[in-house]
């Protein structure tokens, strides 16, 4: 498979493969391990965003789908788009949701609006000291399921959500691209090693990692996103709520 030597993404036109999904999509972009920045030569593409329903299926009787999902394989490449409503999408980002506004923010974008612009410029607006639960949360699952299957993968994405976690706290900036976050915030120096290691297959077993050594660096990073919490510049409650209301409103009255 052909890929993006910058982002490991296939050499695949996924505009095009997004087009015709049925939804009135506000914006798709790349998440997961692409935007992680540690895909496999055999990763799947997570493509997220959030569409607008018509205002006929908020209105009526029965309660709309706000969530829409698919899967399904292009030119050898598995594809997996999941999008929200912007109602849904708006209220997830007001609960402390680091994992929409990564998709929100990220620079791989397959497909844009105007209110997608817009919207991402209201995310600021929504961070809040909070976010550091969300990611600690997020760290000790991925933690445990690395515990249990002893892969590469769930020890990534435990380092990635933490150094996210910190680099949040300290500089109200969302950053989740592992090897930049390695440039920003004092990381353990074998995750490139690990980060190379991951590229030859999804799924590879983390050989030859010294799991107590891990593990006590999981936990002086748990011990450092608690500090960079309470010393954070970023404020207990979203600022942005109302001006998030009001866009609701009229994107979806303009439609």
């Amino acid at each position: 498979m052909t890929q993006s030597p910058a982002t490991g993404l296939p050499a695949l036109d996924l505009a095009a493969a997004i087009a015709g999904t049925g939804d009135r999509l506000l914006f798709a972009t790349v998440s997961g391990a692409h935007l992680y920045g540690f895909p496999s030569r055999d990763s799947d593409v997570d493509l997220r965003g959030s569409h607008l329903l018509p205002v006929a299926e908020l209105i009526g009787l029965d309660e709309p789908e706000e969530t829409h999902s698919r899967i399904w394989e292009r030119e050898g490449v598995e594809l997996d788009l999941v999008t929200h409503d912007l109602r849904k999408f708006i209220r997830l980002m007001l609960r402390r949701n680091g994992y929409v506004l990564e998709q929100l923010l990220s620079p791989l974008v397959v497909h844009t609006t105007e209110a997608h612009t817009e919207l991402a410029a209201l995310a600021p607006g929504v961070l809040t000291t909070h976010h550091a639960h969300h990611y600690r949360g997020f760290a000790g699952t991925q933690q445990r399921l690395f515990e249990r299957t002893g892969e590469l993968k769930p020890l990534l994405y435990t380092f990635r959500a933490l150094l996210t976690g910190i680099h949040l706290m300290r500089s109200a900036e969302l950053q989740a691209n592992l090897p930049a976050l390695l440039t920003e915030v004092d990381a353990p120096g074998y995750l490139p090693e690990l980060i190379a290691a991951k590229a030859y297959a999804e799924h590879a077993a983390a050989e030859d990692v010294d799991q107590e050594r891990v593990l006590a660096d999981i936990e002086a990073l748990h011990a450092e996103l608690d500090r960079a919490r309470l010393d954070s510049p970023l404020p207990a409650a979203p600022t942005a709520r109302a001006a998030l209301a009001d866009f609701a409103v009229r994107v979806r009255l303009e439609s």
